[in-house]
């Protein structure tokens, strides 16, 4: 049985060396998800200092980058996304994204997360948390590989998601909402600066 395990990095750098971490492992480029927001830091990936275009056809690179099988961070395609704004992504889950933010999949990005194995209650805080800087990673494998990731995802000190939704609950936040503004990148900061500070 196929299982998807999902955790988000505040530190950018922490997420790549899980996804490092994973493909030491022998994990694949088809089976690791990555999305975050495009800051312009292109040691993700030679893609990330490409314009965005529209999510349909942005969707077609990613699909067509995912597969080439030179590491998850050399398949990095760029996606816009509503409320969150341009993301760089690779995986399957980039390849949802691209589909919900051309408008092809019912409820958005929520709906994507959902379709993709996040639970419909955790869905709208991963959503958040992308769009406030964090770093989703994503592994869909069988029970005992899974089982593996989640140990090597876990060493890399992934956000409490319980805790992260409370804390913004707490600031007034009752949900993700594609209408609001993207973060900008002095925002982005300031939340990182918040939660190390934690």
């Amino acid at each position: 049985m196929t299982q998807t395990v999902t955790h988000v990095y505040d530190d950018p750098s922490e997420a790549r060396r899980v996804i490092a971490a994973l493909e030491s492992a022998g994990f694949t480029s088809s089976e690791i998800s990555i999305v975050r927001q495009n800051d312009g830091d292109t040691s993700w990936g030679d893609n990330t200092s490409d314009s965005v275009s529209d999510g349909a056809s942005t969707g077609a690179s990613v699909g067509l980058a995912a597969g080439t099988g030179a590491g998850l961070l050399a398949s990095l395609g760029l996606i816009a996304i509503p409320g969150i704004g341009p993301l760089v992504a690779a995986g399957v889950l980039a390849t949802t994204l691209a589909t919900a933010a051309a408008g092809a999949v019912t409820g958005g990005v929520l709906g994507a997360l959902i379709d993709y194995g996040v639970s419909e209650e955790d869905a709208p805080v991963y959503a958040e948390n992308v769009r406030r800087g964090g770093t989703l990673v994503s592994v869909r494998a069988d029970d005992m590989r899974a089982s593996q990731a989640e140990q090597i995802m876990m060493q890399h000190s992934p956000v409490d998601m319980g805790m992260r939704g409370d804390a913004y609950r707490e600031e007034g936040w009752t949900s993700y909402d594609p209408a609001s503004p993207a973060y900008t990148k002095d925002e982005v900061e300031a939340e990182r600066r918040r939660y190390r500070s934690m």
